[in-house]
């Protein structure tokens, strides 16, 4: 099963593309940039879980 790659932050939509180093989510993939993650202090407002940093995903070519 593989994590869905949401592709803006959720709080302020920040662009985050499979590459990007600065995401984080949790455990449900709710999907934030480094800086409101901090801001957050690394809790998930949608359900109190603990922001991880999310792997990088390079695009597959066509």
């Amino acid at each position: 099963m593989s994590l869905e790659m949401r592709e803006n932050c959720e709080k302020c939509a920040r662009s985050l593309p499979h590459t990007a180093d600065n995401a984080w989510i949790c455990s449900y993939e709710c999907t934030w940039c480094g800086p409101c993650a901090d801001a957050m202090n690394h809790i998930c407002p949608n359900c109190g879980g603990e922001l991880q940093r999310r792997p990088t995903r390079q695009k597959k070519e066509s």
